[in-house]
């Protein structure tokens, strides 16, 4: 082998490459390379850009839109797309990001109605840019000089985030004659950012984007209009409040805030938990049964227990009953595709057994209430007898509660749903959203290693499984419920911040959860650490990161 070349395996494949190659060459170099459309690549568990110049041997893998890292990279693109097409059509307005929706992201222009017409001149000019396959062009300077660029610009907003960078320098990207920040990696060209639609909806702009499930077409499915509206809702009270972007909150927790804002925030959970509780109580004696689903990590347990405290204060009786102990026999239960046994499947539930023993009770009958062993992967009978009285509600939580087909066999006329997740409604500035799984998966990770001793690169592997059971069992239910409930506080970050980096920076360059953590690493870095100990016992909060009145 030659001074000038090097040893690299691409995606399994040992080849001999020269020093100084770029990864976006070498990929167009290559016959029947797949037909995904690859963002960036990763380089001994490392991000890097296509742009980038190989100069050492090394492992590579290809990202692509079946992947999270690779979905981000190209959302990056087409924002960065999507605010250019807005400037030329609309100079006299803003774009500002507001949430995530089903089928992509969610924008508004400030103090403009976006009509459909409009939608299809900004797609249209959108396409115009792809096809002239503009460069994203890398500059990196000092956050001096960023901040000077921003507050000539009248980007607050953006000056108020990097001003608190523990880094001295910043990456900012220029795509034709605009320069800004987007806090990850781009890709090398407009041209590579084919695959999107644009849509005018409720005044405002969605961008639809692709879907790691099936990454080369562009998911058809109904905007979830009651999650809809409870983003809307969070995100005009958090800008009521001034804390509508992670600058404000920082502002905020470092001017002595922090007070306010924990009993703010908390005194809302509060009333929204009551005001569910008043729904179930003007609705007895016909809702019976409270079936409560969410995501993980959405604080489900705390939220239950609330509840039921709540309903005590209206008069009623909460009895608990656990969809586990209705396990079918470890022989019957489902496997999954690697030939598991799946306990998320609704099959893992007898559900026959589950049915007629909820009948009965809300019928005034006495039913024995079994409990599930798993070592021995069997029901067992104890002797633990349920008999419901005048007043009694029953309150079930898991995953499957909001599907029909766990209580098929019991009147909708009997049940009352409620749906709960953290939805993150706070931007981190203009352009840039808090996605609400990084949320979660930043709960769960602090949770885990507190609780169980679970060490972050754990969290990391088994999150995408999590996702994956969620996206199945979960979502495609939740416009069923009757209430919503946003577990998200606006402080949630800042206090998870001081507990998630020391467990994200035990993981080292050598192993796969390196990205990851790096990612993660640098999302936390926009948020000021706040102190715990304002932190009410009785938080969904302390569910997380300990001290909860119901645990300890």
């Amino acid at each position: 082998m030659a001074d000038n070349e090097l040893r690299i395996n691409l995606n399994g494949k040992e080849m001999i490459v020269k020093k100084g190659t770029r990864v976006e060459d070498l990929i167009q170099g290559l016959k029947g390379k797949k037909d995904s459309i690859i963002v960036a690549v990763l380089i001994d568990n490392e991000i890097r850009e296509l742009t980038y110049r190989l100069e050492n041997d090394c492992k590579i893998n290809f990202v692509d839109l079946a992947c999270e890292d690779g979905l981000r990279i190209y959302e990056r693109g087409l924002k960065f797309l999507l605010i250019k097409a807005v400037k030329d059509l609309f100079p006299e307005y803003e774009l500002q990001i507001r949430h995530s929706v089903s089928r992509g992201i969610f924008f508004e222009i400030l103090d403009y109605h976006v009509t459909p017409e409009d939608a299809v001149r900004i797609e249209r000019r959108m396409r115009e840019l792809v096809e002239m396959n503009i460069p994203f062009i890398k500059v990196t300077g000092s956050i001096d000089e960023a901040r000077k660029i921003f507050l000539k610009r009248g980007r607050e907003d953006r000056h108020r985030v990097i001003e608190n960078r523990e880094k001295d320098y910043v990456t900012l990207y220029i795509f034709d004659n605009i320069e800004d920040y987007f806090y990850g990696y781009m890709v090398p060209s407009s041209g590579y950012l084919k695959l999107f639609a644009v849509e005018a909806d409720n005044g405002g702009i969605v961008l639809i984007l692709p879907k790691k499930e099936n990454p080369n077409v562009l998911p058809d499915v109904p905007i979830p209009r009651k999650l809809f509206n409870i983003f809307t809702e969070y995100g005009e009270w958090i800008n009521i409040l001034g804390v509508g972007d992670v600058g404000k909150l920082n502002d905020v927790i470092e001017n002595g805030g922090l007070k306010d804002l924990v009993l703010i925030a908390e005194a809302l959970h509060e009333k929204k938990i009551a005001q569910i509780a008043d729904l179930i109580k003007h609705q007895q004696p016909q809702k019976k049964v409270i079936m409560i689903a969410g995501p993980s990590s959405s604080g489900k347990t705390t939220f239950a227990q609330r509840l039921s405290i709540q309903l005590k204060v209206n008069g009623l009786k909460p009895l608990n009953i656990s969809v586990d102990d209705y396990f079918v026999d470890k022989t019957k239960t489902p496997l999954d595709e690697d030939g598991k046994p799946d306990y998320e499947a609704l099959k893992a539930v007898d559900l026959h057994l589950f049915n007629q023993d909820i009948n009965t009770l809300i019928n005034g009958g006495e039913v024995e209430i079994p409990s599930y062993n798993f070592q021995k992967g069997m029901r067992e009978y104890n002797g633990k007898k349920m008999k419901m009285v005048e007043g009694e509600v029953l309150v079930i939580e898991g995953i499957h509660c909001l599907n029909p087909g766990l209580t098929s066999e019991v009147k909708q006329e009997n049940k009352f749903n409620i749906y709960i997740s953290a939805i993150t409604s706070m931007r981190i500035d203009r352009y840039n959203r808090i996605p609400t799984t990084d949320l979660r998966l930043i709960r769960r990770m602090v949770r885990d290693n507190r609780y169980r001793g679970t060490p972050a690169p754990r969290t990391i592997d088994l999150w995408p499984s999590v996702r994956k059971g969620e996206e199945k069992n979960i979502f495609p239910f939740q416009e069923k419920a009757d209430a919503m409930f946003n577990s998200s506080l606006i402080y949630d970050l800042p206090m998870l911040k001081p507990m998630a980096l020391p467990l994200l920076n035990k993981i080292t360059k050598d192993m796969p959860q390196y990205a990851e953590a790096r990612r993660l690493i640098e999302f936390l870095s926009y948020f000021v650490s706040a102190p715990t100990d304002l932190v009410p016992a009785n938080s969904i909060l302390r569910e997380f990161i300990g001290g909860s009145l119901f645990r300890e």
